[in-house]
C-alpha cells in the first residue's frame, strides 16, 4: 500500500482537486484506492456527493470513537472514501494531551494495508499542523501541489522548506513530489511560471500538470469524479498521465492488470 499526502501551506491552490480526481484515476486504471480527507472543510468528501449526518467520519476514527472499517464508505468512481466533517477540528485539541499525537493515523492505516493498493489523503492547507503531520507520518510520498498563479513559487519553494524540515524528524521518511495546477496555456504568464517550476524543482515536479478545465468544476459540482462525468474531457487526459506516472514512481506490489497502458503522458504544457 502506498500512501501519499497531497500538501500547500494555503488553500485555492488545487489541492483537493487533485487528489480527488487522481483518485478516481487511478481506480479508472484498476488501482484499490482509499481517498482520506484530512481538512476539517470537507471538500473532498463534498465533491464526492456524500453526507456525514449519520456516519462515522475520519474524526471518529481518530479519536477512537469508530474502527476504521466502519467509517469507509463507497464513493463514485470506484473510490472508498474516509470523509470528514468539522469535528476534525476536535481533534487538534485533543492531541496537546496524547503522546506521539502525529503517529495516530499511522498506526490506524495498519489494519487495512492489505486492502489497498494507493491511499491518498487531501491535507487541510496547513503543512506544519497535526493533522498534516499525521498524513506525513504515513506517507510514502508528500506532493506539494502549486498553482500556477501570481506568487505560487514563493509559495511553493516556503512549503518545500517546511517538507524538507519535517522530513528530518525522526520516524518520518517520505519523498517529494511537485504538482502543477490551473495552468493555463494561453497565457504567457503560465507559461513562464511553468518553466520557472520546471527550472527550481528539477525531476521533483510531475512531467504532466493539470491544466484549468470547467469540467473539473463541474464535476465537483455533480458530487463525481471527472472521469465519471466526462470520460473523454482534457482533464481526465492530464488526470491519466500524472497517474501513470505516479504508478511508475511508487509500483503496485500486486498483480496489474494486463491491458493496463503506463507509457501515455499528454502534452499539457
Amino acid at each position: 500500500m502506498k500512501v501519499l499526502a497531497f500538501v500547500n501551506e494555503k488553500g485555492g491552490c488545487g489541492k483537493t482537486t487533485s487528489s480527488l480526481n487522481l483518485a478516481g484515476a487511478l481506480a479508472a486504471r484498476g488501482e484499490r484506492t482509499l481517498l482520506i480527507d484530512l481538512d476539517p472543510q470537507a471538500h473532498a468528501t463534498l465533491g464526492l456527493g456524500h453526507a456525514t449526518d449519520d456516519t462515522s467520519t475520519v474524526a471518529d476514527v481518530l479519536l477512537e470513537r469508530s474502527r476504521l472499517e466502519d467509517a469507509l464508505v463507497e464513493a463514485p468512481g470506484g473510490i472508498t472514501l474516509l470523509p470528514s466533517c468539522a469535528q476534525l477540528a476536535e481533534f487538534e485539541e485533543v492531541a496537546a494531551r496524547l503522546i506521539a499525537p502525529e503517529r495516530v493515523l499511522c498506526g490506524v492505516l495498519e489494519s487495512v494495508t492489505q486492502d489497498f493498493d494507493y491511499v491518498l489523503i487531501d491535507c487541510p492547507p496547513r503543512a506544519a499542523g497535526v493533522l498534516a503531520a499525521n498524513a506525513l507520518a504515513s506517507a510514502d510520498t508528500a506532493v506539494l501541489v502549486v498553482e500556477s498563479g501570481a506568487f505560487a513559487l514563493q509559495g511553493a519553494i516556503k512549503a518545500l522548506r517546511i517538507l524538507e524540515e519535517v522530513n528530518t524528524l525522526p520516524g518520518r521518511s517520505f519523498d517529494v513530489r511537485v504538482l502543477g495546477t490551473m495552468f493555463d496555456r494561453r497565457t504567457r504568464f503560465a507559461r513562464e511560471l511553468l518553466v520557472a517550476m520546471h527550472a527550481r524543482f528539477g525531476p521533483r515536479m510531475y512531467e504532466t500538470v493539470l491544466r484549468t478545465n470547467v469540467r473539473l468544476r463541474e464535476a465537483a459540482a455533480a458530487g463525481v469524479p471527472v472521469h465519471v462525468l466526462d470520460p473523454r474531457s482534457g482533464a481526465v487526459l492530464d488526470l491519466d498521465a500524472i497517474a501513470a506516472q505516479i504508478q511508475r514512481d511508487l509500483p503496485p506490489l500486486r498483480e496489474t492488470t494486463p491491458n493496463r497502458d503506463r507509457s501515455t503522458v499528454s502534452d499539457s504544457a
